[in-house]
């Protein structure tokens, strides 16, 4: 093995474990709810703020992120750190505050923003290792993520009744894992910018590459977060029409568990497969895959639990593979200098928009059944196809 080879291998290991437990904060609030309502009355609003505080939290930061070009101009490893130490703070302050109140909130919010400089920062480290295979590079970091996504429901899966230490145990995670980045290196490929000009914002609109990269994603993101934050509460209410309410809160942990983290197995593979046949058709793929099994799913409510929870899994395996893809596409179409800014400005309109549709459905699902909301999220995947089909010879 080439030194190259070898400190690439020890970069990417050390920034995939960082990003694994990093990212076990953003579904702290949600994987808890439970042992938090048992606490405190928290209300459906506020109990949607806690999850979707996140998603507009991870906006705001992003959005200065990219305005000041942080991922491009600054050392990636000293921005990843100290996000990732003050969002594990942030996040140990949630047992101090009332459950769905103000603070506690704000702590989201707070958390949601210090992620903007984990993931896009992350992405940025990666691209610099590699050009053919970065399609694969970029899907192992989004395996790293969906894991990360999916360890609080294990956490609280496995231990449950106090949701106070199920916070300080992601806590300390991401705060260990903060440190972990230090063990990487930055590679051959990475880039940096004196200064940060908004004219590469624009290149968002103005390079058509980029435009319809930026297009697939927000389809993407229209179902992602909704699945991710939501799936415990609409499979638990689907099992509850077989099943005791105790016992259907149970099974749909696991089946989030099982769901999210599998799906960090079809991240890595998807983005190995695209190293042979494009980025652009495998995001297509996954993106019809992903439309088939959220219809299949609504389709199953409240019948049998094992085809629903099967079909929960399914989705989950099938909604993560492309998201790698769209930040590849947009990384091989920039200029290498500011392409942690447009990776980050993609990230930013993604959430904003999940923003919208977390914070949305339960309240839709409140008048019409959490089955409509499910269904209504293939609208994303279909969009995403039409905007991705106009890539996909130049994959």
């Amino acid at each position: 093995m080439t030194a190259v080879a070898s400190a690439k291998l020890r970069s990417m290991t050390a920034l995939v474990l960082a990003e694994v437990l990093v990212l076990s904060l953003w579904f702290i609030s949600s994987a808890t709810m439970p042992g938090m309502l048992a606490a405190a009355e928290v209300t459906p609003a506020r109990q949607a703020l806690l999850s979707s505080g996140v998603q507009i939290g991870f906006v705001i930061g992003a959005l200065g992120s990219a305005a000041l070009g942080v991922a491009d101009r600054f050392d990636p490893r000293r921005v990843f750190v100290l996000s990732a130490s003050l969002a594990a703070l942030a996040n140990a302050m949630l047992p101090v505050f009332e459950p769905g109140g103000n603070a506690s909130i704000a702590m989201r919010v707070i958390t949601g923003a210090l992620m903007a400089g984990v993931y896009p920062v992350g992405m940025k480290i990666a691209t610099g290792w590699g050009l053919k295979d970065r399609g694969l590079l970029v899907g192992i970091l989004v395996g790293a993520l969906t894991l990360g996504s999916s360890l609080p429901h294990l956490v609280a899966g496995l231990g449950g009744a106090d949701w106070r230490l199920a916070v300080y145990i992601t806590s300390a995670a991401a705060f260990a894992g903060g440190l972990l980045v230090l063990g990487a290196g930055l590679g051959p490929h990475h880039a940096r910018a004196p200064a940060f000009s908004m004219r590469a914002i624009g290149l968002a609109w103005t390079d058509r590459r980029i435009r319809l990269a930026y297009g697939g994603y927000l389809g993407h993101m229209w179902e992602l977060y909704v699945l991710w934050a939501w799936m415990p509460a609409a499979a638990a209410a689907s099992f509850a029409l077989q099943m005791d309410q105790l016992r259907a809160t149970q099974l749909a942990t696991w089946v989030a568990f099982a769901a999210i983290a599998l799906g960090a197995v079809s991240a890595v593979w998807a983005g190995w497969v695209a190293g042979r046949i494009g980025k652009a058709n495998v995001a297509i793929i996954a993106l019809v895959a992903s439309l088939l099994a959220g219809l299949s799913t609504a389709a199953s409510f409240g019948g049998p639990w094992w085809l629903t929870a099967l079909l929960f899994v399914i989705w989950g395996i099938a909604v993560i593979p492309d998201s790698a893809q769209f930040s590849a596409l947009v990384a091989d179409a920039a200029p290498p200098q500011v392409a942690g800014s447009l990776m980050t400005f993609q990230t930013a309109l993604g959430f904003l928009l999940t923003f919208v549709t977390v914070q949305a459905a339960p309240v839709i699902a409140a008048t019409t059944g959490w089955q409509a909301v499910l269904a209504t999220l293939a609208i994303g995947p279909a969009l995403g196809i039409a905007s991705m089909w106009g890539l996909r010879e130049r994959s």
